[in-house]
């Protein structure tokens, strides 16, 4: 029962985790990251408040110097740690110590955000309970849940910390990168929970099995690589909108820099990838295994999906619904291929026994 329940919770965990990085997309998308100016409370409430008359009339200037007094603590840290350069910009950074007035929608689309954090935070604590049924048949699965925890725990911080920061630029890739990481974990400790899959494996012809799995990780790492430099070009983004504002939204990209033309040009290397994958997935697996195949065309049908969604992007004046979908395929993407990696390094361990 404690198994079950472990794995039940765990898949539950990581079904919260993509939500919360949709979730993200979409307050990145309405501009809605300092919808809330303070952490962990909203204007100073546990629930946002519905109309600016139930604020005090300087709470602009309250919450600006709430956020340089924090950033301050936070660059000591840093400097400690030997982030010089990066204590310093967050202390001078003028744009940190903007205003930050009251919107209800964006107010809440931030509050929503950070409830879905809360639920998270409740899931893995139990996810970390339930893996203590393994304690004894393989630790390392409790002791891969507990820096799960842990990790989520830090992700917390850092959402604060980016929130105080003003979005600083750098620190919200970082957010993201971590936010894949423990989709990574949970899904490796829900789906290999004794040390050997939980599933049946997919029956490959062991001659082409080297090459399979090492197109699988080629394809993997592209797409990671791909999710990261997504990030970056949306940072580059929030930059121009800043500049140019949303009534030239059609004219962002045209004002993006290196870094679009290299994410746009690297997709078609992405789902080249993807479909040699799928080609050699036809070729060589003995397709008994329904639920394998319904994977590997799944992730080739996220890459599609996600290669149409970024030229509209592209192309179609950067509407706004997209942008947290191209987000949300791209990282379920890239979970998908993990957990396609899992299956067959475990084909491997057996034609190596």
């Amino acid at each position: 029962m404690g198994q079950k329940n472990f794995r039940n919770v765990g898949i539950a965990t990581i079904v919260a985790v993509y939500i919360l990085i949709g979730v993200g997309g979409l307050v990145r998308m309405a501009g809605a990251g300092m919808g809330c100016p303070d952490w962990p409370r909203c204007f100073g409430q546990w629930v946002p408040p519905t109309d600016s008359s139930e604020l005090p009339p300087n709470y602009q200037q309250k919450y600006v110097e709430e956020r340089q007094r924090k950033n301050e603590r936070i660059a000591r840290y840093l400097r400690v740690l030997g982030f010089e350069a990066l204590a310093d910009k967050i202390t001078k950074d003028k744009s940190i110590q903007e205003v930050t007035y009251f919107d209800t929608t964006k107010a809440w689309i931030e509050y929503v955000n950070r409830l879905v954090g809360v639920l998270i935070g409740f899931l893995i604590f139990l996810t970390l309970l339930f893996s203590f049924a393994y304690r004894k048949t393989n630790p390392k699965i409790p002791l891969l849940a507990f820096l799960a925890f842990v990790l989520v725990g830090i992700e917390g911080w850092i959402g604060s910390v980016v929130v105080s920061t003003n979005l600083l630029p750098n620190l919200i890739t970082v957010h993201m990168g971590l936010a894949v990481l423990i989709v990574f974990m949970l899904t490796y400790i829900v789906v290999v929970p004794k040390g050997k899959l939980a599933y049946p494996t997919p029956q490959v012809r062991t001659k082409d099995f080297t090459v399979l799995l090492w197109t699988l990780r080629v394809a993997f790492f592209l797409t990671l690589l791909q999710v990261l430099l997504g990030t970056q070009v949306r940072e580059a983004i929030d930059v121009v909108a800043k500049q140019v504002g949303e009534a030239g939204r059609g004219t962002w990209v045209g004002k993006l820099g290196l870094e679009f033309y290299v994410h746009r040009s690297f997709s078609w290397l992405l789902l080249g990838a993807n479909v040699y994958f799928f080609y050699l997935c036809k070729k060589n697996v003995v397709w008994q295994w329904a639920i394998f195949r319904k994977f590997a065309l799944f992730a080739l049908i996220l890459c599609l999906v996600e290669l149409c969604m970024g030229v509209a992007l592209a192309y179609g004046g950067m509407p706004f619904y997209l942008q947290p979908l191209h987000l949300l395929a791209g990282v379920v993407l890239v979970g998908v291929q993990y957990l396609l990696i899992i299956w067959f390094k475990n084909q491997e361990n057996l034609n190596l026994r």
